[in-house]
């Protein structure tokens, strides 16, 4: 059994996470707005996952590989905001993606490896279900990228990463409004197994939390 101390501490921090995951949703337009509003976008963005696997993980190893990413993940978003190329872009989704999947890792660990069903389990729940839907997100900006036009607005306006973060929930949480639609060969597979791989993750955790309060009574 944890100290109360202790468990505080871990309720503080996945709560911290969560909201720091939902002020970066509600956000990323300024990544385009100009001025120093991209610098602080991307400034925020990069250091919240860092922060977020010292507190959750005793990993060295993780620790150091996220601050690595976390930094890698800065100087691309400053470079493709302040002076765009193609490389720069890249540079972004590939850096988002590697960053994504290092805090998918910590807060899969820290959810399904909880002996207890606690707040703070809850929370790290919470947050790992929006970092999947935001790493899709740079997952399908790559793949825009790499064969454009994989992806069409109704209103025909092009559709970047910051259109793909909104489409990626939308997705995920099979709402599906139909203004963004995938007409690429990849682009519709890696759509469909966003759309599956949200549905199972709430059966799976809910299958798990289930498990763990069961086994208590």
């Amino acid at each position: 059994m944890l100290s109360l101390p202790v468990a505080r501490n871990r309720v503080l921090a996945s709560g911290a996470l969560l909201a720091a995951i939902l002020i970066h949703n509600l956000t990323y337009p300024l990544s385009a707005a100009g001025g120093a509003w991209p610098a602080l976008f991307y400034g925020f963005y990069a250091s919240i996952f860092v922060v977020a696997t010292w507190a959750l993980s005793a990993s060295k190893g993780m620790r150091a590989a996220m601050a690595g990413i976390g930094l890698v993940t800065l100087v691309a978003g400053l470079m493709n905001s302040y002076a765009p190329t193609g490389g720069t872009a890249l540079a972004v989704f590939l850096s988002s993606i590697a960053y994504h999947i290092g805090m998918i890792v910590v807060l899969a660990r820290y959810t399904f490896g909880a002996r207890t069903v606690m707040t703070d389990v809850l929370l790290s729940a919470t947050s790992l279900y929006l970092v999947i839907g935001s790493g899709f997100a740079a997952l399908l900006s790559l793949v825009e990228w790499s064969a454009p036009g994989s992806f069409v607005a109704s209103s025909g306006a092009p559709v970047g990463w910051q259109q793909m973060l909104y489409f990626s929930y939308v997705t995920m949480t099979t709402v599906g409004y139909g203004d963004i639609t995938p007409v690429g060969f990849y682009a519709q597979s890696f759509a469909s197994f966003e759309a599956i791989g949200g549905t199972l993750y709430s059966v799976l955790l809910l299958s798990r939390l289930v498990g763990l309060h069961t086994s208590r009574v």
